[in-house]
């Protein structure tokens, strides 16, 4: 069987283990995530590894190279999902530098360096509401006050944890240290039209993007839709409808600037009703701080513009702000040597995404490579990709990772 198949053949079986046999939906510290977690580290040690799971619930795999303890290429990505999701995010990655250790191991072949491999435990941030627990507690950068979270049910985090098997004391030693990691480089689905559109099945990542998100809450006043002056109304939606519009064309006038409102609700909900309350989200993303702050500073003023001028309330709070992950051209040379080497013609693309590099870069410097997908379709079930690209990624990431030079050797 071709590399191809077989990875395509393990991501349907990861896909399968689901808390909901009609979708796929994998969350942090469920007893799929257990089962999913089992399956790699057996998929691991047949490649040649030594795997484990650690304090956070990351899957750990280690292929030592030529002497045992040596610096690591660490590469990653994500177990978990969204809810109702696509097969290939995250899980294409973990799958795929499996097989790329596989066939080292296959040939005999070991490298002046060890790679490492990490199937993170959370990325998506479903059950807590926040991101990238896995790569975080891997980068040292845990925030031990979300412990305190709770899921939907009421469960906190700390007690998750707990039932999992694991204990919250001991996340502090998934933490890698700078000198055993010679780099962070991931492999991942685009979840976009890019690749496609240029005829290309794989790019070089340069900066994944930065994003600031807000809860914004308009107060207006509810009144009975037949009765009250259309000049005289306080009408909450009315006036959330205008932000929206306001943020769709600020985001709109820039390259590379997004903006997007993704939820909203609406009180009190009734067809016979003026609207007196709305809530709802922003996510503001660019490749540059800069841009990317200018723009949720203006944001935020015509908010207050528009509802001074419409008669209503807004309260703003901003609830998610990170920064901009570069990727670093050391790493940005080499990938598109070991893309042009199979001869394909190297494309850099930025990626609009969040990835758990966002947090490795605080211990790594980082790359990226991404895979072509259908329609650019992803956070969906109809994602996919072709099994010919699935072959060609993984090509393209066993000759970076065979032809890997440390950054002190350059």
């Amino acid at each position: 069987m071709r590399i191809g198949q077989e990875i395509c053949r393990r991501v349907d079986e990861l896909a399968a283990i689901s808390e909901d046999p009609n979708c796929l939906t994998r969350i942090f510290l469920s007893p799929e995530q257990k089962r999913a977690s089992d399956l790699v580290i057996s998929w691991m040690r047949g490649a040649g590894m030594t795997a484990s799971t650690d304090a956070i619930g990351n899957v750990v795999g280690r292929y030592e190279g030529v002497v045992p303890g040596l610096p690591a290429l660490t590469v990653g990505s994500h177990l978990d999902t969204v809810r109702d999701a696509g097969r290939y995010d995250g899980m294409l990655g973990v799958v795929t530098a499996i097989a790329c250790v596989e066939a080292l191991n296959r040939d005999g072949r070991r490298l002046d360096f060890a790679i490492e491999i990490i199937g993170f435990s959370d990325e998506e941030g479903v059950r807590f509401g926040t991101t990238m627990l896995g790569s975080k507690a891997a980068a040292g950068t845990f925030d031990f006050s979300v412990l305190d979270r709770v899921d939907a049910q009421g469960i906190t985090m700390d007690k998750a944890l707990r039932e999992f098997g694991l204990d919250p004391a001991e996340i502090a030693s998934a933490a890698r240290s700078r000198d055993g990691i010679l780099a962070y480089v991931e492999f991942h689905i685009e979840q976009g039209p890019v690749l496609e559109a240029q005829g290309l099945p794989v790019g070089c990542v340069t900066s994944i993007s930065g994003a600031t998100r807000y809860e914004v809450e308009i107060t207006g006043q509810a009144g009975h839709a037949g009765t009250v002056p259309m000049a005289v109304r306080q009408d909450a939606l009315a006036a959330a409808a205008a932000c929206v519009l306001a943020i769709e064309s600020r985001c709109a006038a820039e390259d590379g600037l997004v903006g997007t409102v993704g939820r909203m609700e609406i009180g009190p909900g009734a067809i016979n009703v003026i609207p007196g309350l709305v809530r709802f989200t922003i996510d503001i993303r660019a490749p540059d701080d800069r841009q990317r702050r200018r723009a949720a500073t203006d944001v935020t003023r015509q908010i207050g513009q528009i509802t001074a001028k419409r008669g209503v309330t807004a309260m703003i709070q901003k609830i998610h702000d990170m920064e901009a992950a570069p990727c670093a051209p050391w790493l940005m040379e080499q990938i598109d040597r070991a893309i042009d080497a199979e001869g394909l013609q190297p494309f850099r693309l930025p990626s609009g995404a969040g990835h758990d590099g966002m947090a490795m870069i605080d211990v790594a410097d980082i790359g990226m490579i991404f895979l072509r997908c259908v329609g650019g379709i992803s956070h969906n079930p109809a994602e996919a990709i072709a099994v010919s690209d699935a072959e060609v990624g993984a090509q393209v990431l066993l000759r970076f990772i065979r032809d890997f030079q440390q950054r002190a050797s350059l």
